[in-house]
Parts: structure tokens; C-alpha cells; sequence
């Protein structure tokens, strides 16, 4: 069996010096009405193609995923299989008939096997179906050699699956031969050494910190230890890690978040669970920041471990913590003393950290 280091040192590569971030800037009281908030929100070209789909004919779904091979998009590339394949789950028909129109197709044989990981791993018999699906993944990867999204879509599945180190170091660097800073390959190699290590925060935060210097710019993968500082903070258990790390995460995605676009649903997910953990860091005025940012754009993920109703959730914290921030120093105070409501026992989901 491969150890911890050796695994970690196969995940990391050269980095890059970067200097540190600063804080937010000063937060402004204007925020969208709760009318207006929107959960999961498609942008502006997925929005079109969900109507489409929904009326039945998989062409717009077909011509976008293509484009975004034939330009090699590949974040956008995988961010729009996830959302396709999880409208799929209710929505069927529209796959259904892509894929018997043209069941070689590496862009409807992509979306299939997300689905079905996604299928499997709400199943309390997870790991038996999710061997099941490896068929359709090596498929979808041989379909297009250099698409990273199916080895990232194998990372998922070896996790799930509870394979072992040496099969999963050997999946990752396949995926990074194709594309060194994909953000969701390096999100799924993270989850695995979470979940593989229970309590090993230390470790995930020095497999997030070396991939996050070395990202380039504007990369989603620069916040990476924001999600080693989210799963330590819901996590419970395991070493201490020090909180001066815990700031250094968040400080990283508060500068990467100030580069990016406001109110606009692509950096939502960022936006989202960055505001989560300065609040859980007790910075509430920071984190009212980025829910000045996201404008009306709420995502689920982290709001749905509080609540069976994350969209309320979202508007309930933004409420109480604009309130607290804009009553003065007094006030901010007292925002950076919430906490999260306990957590509902439920199976663990397939995006959890």
C-alpha cells in the first residue's frame, strides 16, 4: 500500500512564490432583494440549452458540450456535464434519445456516466452499482483522449468505490498529464485524501496550498485550500490546524474572489462557500462581503448541511449578518461570533468534502 507521503508527493508538482493576500475591502449595505435570490442558477449560456433539453431535444446540450471540446474549455466543460446530468436524474427523455441517436458520441457518453455515478451514489448499496458504471467511464475517456473531465469522473468514482492509493495515484496522473491545474480533478484528490484519512487535515491542506501556488491566474484550483480549511471546520475531528492557516485559506479565495466578476453565477459556488467559512473564522464582515459579491446567485452546497431548505438558509444568514454589520462596530462584533446550526445526520453526498 502507498503511505500518505508517497501519495501526497505523486499529487504535488513545482510551485510558485505568491504574495499574500489582504482582506476585503470595505463591505457596501446593497444587497438583491430575497425575491430575486435565485438557488443553483444556470448561466447565461447553459440557461438556453436547460430549455431546450426540457422540451425534449438533446441538440443544444450536444453543439455546447462539443464546442467546449473542440476548444479544450475544459472547466466550463465540466461544469456544465455536472449540471446536465443532475437535470438528467428528472429529466431523462432528452439523454435517453442523444444517446441512442448517437451512442459513440464522447459528449453524450460523458454525461451518461455522470449520471449514473451520480445515480450510484445516493444507493445505499454505493459501492456494488459504482462498479457497475466503470464500463461507461473508460468509454467516455477513450471517446476523447485529451478531455480531463472523464478522469476526473474516475477520481469520483475510485472514491466512492473505496479503491485503493496506488489505483487512485495512478487515475490522477493520467488527469494531469491532460490538464495539470484542472479544478475538478484537484477537488477530487482532495476529497480522496480526505476520505481516505480521516482527521488528516494537515495533509490536505499541504496537498491544496502546493496545488494553489501553482495554479495560474484566475484558476478556480487557487482557492483549494478553502476547501481543506471546509472540510477541517465540518469536520470535527482529527489534528489541530492552525489558525493562522485557516485565515491564510480564506485570505487566498478572498483575492482570487475579488478578480472575478460580481453577481454573476459562474464564481457563485466560490463565493458561497467562502462566506460560510469567514463566518465559521468569525469575520463577519468579510463574509458579508462576498454575499454582497454573489449577488442574487445562492448555491446549495454549503448551506444544505444546515438545512433541508438551503436556499432559506442562504437568505436567513444574509439577513442576520447584514443587520449585525450595519449596526455598527457593536454589531460586527457579534457577527463574527456565528455558528453554524448543527449539522442533520443524513448519508454522505457525492459533492461532500
Amino acid at each position: 500500500m502507498v503511505d500518505t507521503m508517497a501519495l501526497l508527493q505523486a499529487f504535488t508538482r513545482a510551485t510558485r512564490v505568491r504574495e499574500k493576500t489582504g482582506t476585503a475591502r470595505p463591505v457596501a449595505l446593497v444587497l438583491p432583494p430575497d425575491t430575486e435570490v435565485l438557488l443553483d442558477a444556470p448561466d447565461e449560456v447553459l440557461g438556453p440549452v436547460l430549455v431546450g433539453v426540457a422540451g425534449g431535444d438533446p441538440a443544444s446540450a450536444a453543439g455546447l458540450l462539443a464546442a467546449t471540446r473542440h476548444r479544450g474549455a475544459w472547466e466550463l466543460r465540466d461544469r456544465y456535464v455536472r449540471k446536465l446530468a443532475f437535470f438528467a436524474r428528472s429529466r431523462p427523455e432528452w439523454l435517453d434519445t442523444w444517446r441512442a441517436l448517437d451512442p459513440l458520441s464522447p459528449d453524450g457518453l460523458l454525461v451518461e456516466a455522470q449520471r449514473a455515478v451520480h445515480r450510484a451514489w445516493d444507493s445505499p448499496v454505493r459501492v456494488e452499482l459504482l462498479r457497475e458504471v466503470s464500463p461507461l467511464i473508460t468509454a467516455a475517456a477513450r471517446a476523447d483522449h485529451r478531455d480531463p473531465v472523464p478522469w476526473r469522473l474516475a477520481l469520483d468514482h475510485a472514491r466512492g468505490a473505496r479503491a485503493g492509493h496506488r489505483y487512485f495515484q495512478e487515475l490522477w496522473e493520467a488527469a494531469v498529464r491532460r490538464a495539470p491545474h484542472h479544478h475538478g480533478c484537484h477537488v477530487a484528490a482532495l476529497r480522496y485524501l480526505s476520505s481516505s484519512w480521516q482527521g488528516a487535515h494537515l495533509v490536505c491542506f499541504d496537498f491544496a496550498d502546493q496545488a494553489a501556488q501553482d495554479a495560474p491566474d484566475g484558476s478556480l484550483t487557487q482557492a483549494l485550500p478553502l476547501r481543506a480549511a471546509f472540510g477541517y471546520l465540518t469536520d470535527g475531528g482529527g489534528p489541530a490546524v492552525p489558525r493562522e492557516r485557516l485565515d491564510a485559506a480564506a485570505d487566498r479565495a478572498l483575492a482570487l474572489s475579488a478578480r472575478l466578476p460580481a453577481a454573476h453565477p459562474r464564481p457563485a459556488g466560490l463565493r458561497n462557500l467562502l462566506a460560510y467559512v469567514l463566518l465559521r473564522l468569525e469575520r463577519g464582515p468579510d463574509a458579508l462581503e462576498q454575499l454582497r459579491l454573489t449577488g442574487p446567485y445562492a448555491t446549495s452546497t454549503p448551506w444544505d448541511r444546515e438545512a433541508e431548505d438551503p436556499l432559506g438558509r442562504f437568505l436567513e444568514v444574509r439577513q442576520s449578518l447584514s443587520e449585525a454589520v450595519a449596526a455598527g462596530p457593536a454589531g460586527a462584533s457579534s457577527a463574527g461570533s456565528w455558528h453554524p446550526r448543527s449539522e442533520r445526520g443524513r448519508r454522505a453526498r457525492f459533492g461532500d468534502h
